[in-house]
C-alpha cells in the first residue's frame, strides 16, 4: 500500500490502541448484527416465498444490499487485520508504523470493488464505479445504513406474516363453521342471499391470504415519524371488511336457527291472532244487520270477508316448517305477524264503526234513565210533563228501527223539564209563568 500521508495529526501510541480496541468492538456488534439478520425467520422466509408485487420488487433490492453488506465486512474485517498486523510487528512503534497505521486507521483505506457503494441500482445518468474508497468511519455508517434498510424490509414482511395470516385463518375456520350451519338450515347459494354472501366472503379470504403471503409489503402501514426499522403496522382493512361481512351473515343465520327453535310457537300465535281476526269480523257482521234492522236513518260501512290471503300464507308457513325450509319460513313468518296484527286491528275497528249506533242509543237509553231516577230522588217522578215527556223519548229508544236523531231530540227535552223542576226559575211580575207554554 503506497502512502501518501496520514490524514490529519500522525496518531500516538496509545491513540492507535484505543481506535484499535474501539474498532474490534464495532467489528463484533456489525458481526452479531449481520449473522442475526442473516437467521431472522422473515429473511429465511422471503429468501423461499414466490414473492410478487412491491414485496418482490423490495426484496431484490434489498438481497443485493445483504450481499453489498457482506462484501463491506469482509472489506472492514480485512483492513482491520491489516492494522492489527502491523501493530503487532513490534512493541514500540517507530515513527513511519505510526504514520501507516495512522493512514489505515483514518484515511481512505479500504477499497471495494463491484461498485454501487451506495447499495442502490446503478445509476441511469452513467456507469457505476469500479470501485470505491472508504475510510473505516466511513464504511462502518455505509454498514449501518444497509443494515437499517434490509432490516426494516425484513421486520416489515415479517410482522405482516406474522399478524395476518393467522387472523385469516382462524375467520376460514369461523367461516367453515357458519357455512356448515347455514347448510343444516337450508341457506345455500343461489337459493338465498346470505348463501351468496358466504360463497363471496370464501373468494375474499383466499384471494387475500394469497396476496398476503407473496406479497405482505402490500398490507404494510409505516409510523409516521418513525425511522426505527420496521416502524409501523399491518393494515388489515379488507379482512376486517371480510369479518363484519361474516359476522352480518352469522347473524342472519342466528335468526333462522332461532326461526326453527321457535317456530311451532310462532304459528300457534299466528293462528290465534287470525282466529280472533275472523270471530270479531263475523261479530261485526252480525252487528250490522242488528244495526240495520233497529236502527233507522244511520248509514253502516259495510264488512269485509275474512282474510283469505292470510290464511293460504299460513299454511305455506306450515309447509315450509314440515319441509324444514328454515330460510324461507324466516322472513315469511315476519311479514305474516305483522300483517296478522294489522288484520285483527282492522276487524276491530269495523266492529266499533259497524256497533257505533247501537253505542249511541244505549248512552240515549242510559242518560234517559239517570236523569229520571235524578227527578224522582227528588220528588218529581209523578210530574205530568216529565212523564209525558220521559214516556215519548222511551217509546223512540226502545222501539225499532229507532231514528236516532229524532230519539236524541226527546232525550234532550226531557233533560230541559227536567233542569226546570229540579231549578225552579224565579216567577216575574205578572203572574206564574205556564211551563207547557214555555215548552
Amino acid at each position: 500500500m503506497s502512502v501518501t500521508g496520514p490524514p490529519g495529526p500522525v496518531m500516538d501510541r496509545d491513540e492507535v490502541d484505543r481506535a484499535l480496541a474501539r474498532l474490534d468492538a464495532e467489528h463484533e456488534a456489525i458481526e452479531t448484527s449481520l449473522l442475526a439478520l442473516q437467521d431472522h425467520a422473515g429473511r429465511r422466509l422471503l429468501e423461499g416465498a414466490a414473492l410478487t408485487g412491491v414485496t418482490q420488487e423490495r426484496w431484490a433490492a434489498t438481497e443485493h444490499r445483504i450481499t453489498l453488506l457482506w462484501a463491506y465486512f469482509d472489506a472492514y474485517a480485512g483492513a482491520l487485520r491489516a492494522a492489527h498486523d502491523l501493530r503487532a510487528r513490534r512493541r514500540w512503534l517507530s515513527r513511519d508504523d505510526l504514520v501507516e497505521l495512522t493512514e489505515l486507521l483514518r484515511g481512505e483505506s479500504v477499497t471495494v470493488a463491484g461498485g454501487a457503494g451506495s447499495g442502490h441500482s446503478p445509476s441511469a445518468t452513467g456507469p457505476a464505479k469500479l470501485t470505491e474508497r472508504f475510510t473505516l468511519e466511513k464504511l462502518v455508517a455505509r454498514m449501518n445504513d444497509l443494515y437499517a434498510h434490509s432490516l426494516d424490509m425484513v421486520v416489515a414482511a415479517d410482522a405482516v406474516w406474522s399478524a395476518l395470516p393467522a387472523r385469516i385463518d382462524l375467520l376460514a375456520a369461523e367461516l367453515a363453521r357458519t357455512r356448515h350451519l347455514a347448510h343444516s338450515v337450508g341457506v345455500r347459494p343461489g337459493e338465498h342471499p346470505a348463501g351468496d354472501d358466504l360463497e363471496r366472503i370464501t373468494r375474499a379470504l383466499t384471494a387475500l391470504r394469497e396476496q398476503v403471503i407473496s406479497d405482505p409489503l402490500a398490507f404494510w402501514q409505516r409510523a409516521e415519524g418513525s425511522s426505527a426499522p420496521g416502524g409501523g403496522r399491518a393494515h388489515t382493512d379488507r379482512y376486517d371488511r371480510e369479518a363484519r361481512a361474516l359476522e352480518e351473515v352469522r347473524r342472519e343465520i342466528e335468526a333462522v336457527l332461532t326461526v326453527r327453535q321457535d317456530a311451532e310457537a310462532r304459528l300457534g300465535r299466528l293462528r290465534d291472532v287470525l282466529s280472533r281476526a275472523d270471530r270479531t269480523l263475523a261479530e261485526a257482521r252480525s252487528a250490522r244487520g242488528e244495526v240495520l234492522a233497529k236502527i233507522a236513518a244511520s248509514e253502516v260501512p259495510a264488512v269485509s270477508g275474512p282474510p283469505t290471503a292470510l290464511q293460504e300464507q299460513l299454511a305455506k308457513a306450515s309447509d315450509y316448517r314440515r319441509n324444514a325450509q328454515w330460510h324461507r319460513l324466516s322472513p315469511l313468518l315476519e311479514s305474516l305477524e305483522e300483517k296478522a296484527e294489522d288484520e285483527l286491528l282492522r276487524a276491530r275497528e269495523s266492529l266499533t264503526a259497524v256497533t257505533a249506533p247501537l253505542a249511541v242509543r244505549a248512552e240515549l237509553r242510559g242518560r234517559l234513565d239517570a236523569y229520571k231516577a235524578k227527578v224522582a230522588r227528588h220528588g218529581h217522578a209523578e210530574d205530568p210533563l216529565l212523564v209525558e215527556r220521559y214516556d215519548a223519548a222511551r217509546r223512540m229508544l226502545w222501539s225499532a228501527p229507532c231514528d236516532l236523531r229524532v230519539a236524541e231530540q226527546a232525550v234532550l227535552r226531557y233533560q230541559q223539564a227536567a233542569a226546570e223542576v229540579l231549578v225552579p226559575r224565579v216567577p216575574q211580575q205578572g203572574g206564574p209563568t205556564d211551563r207547557r207554554g214555555e215548552a
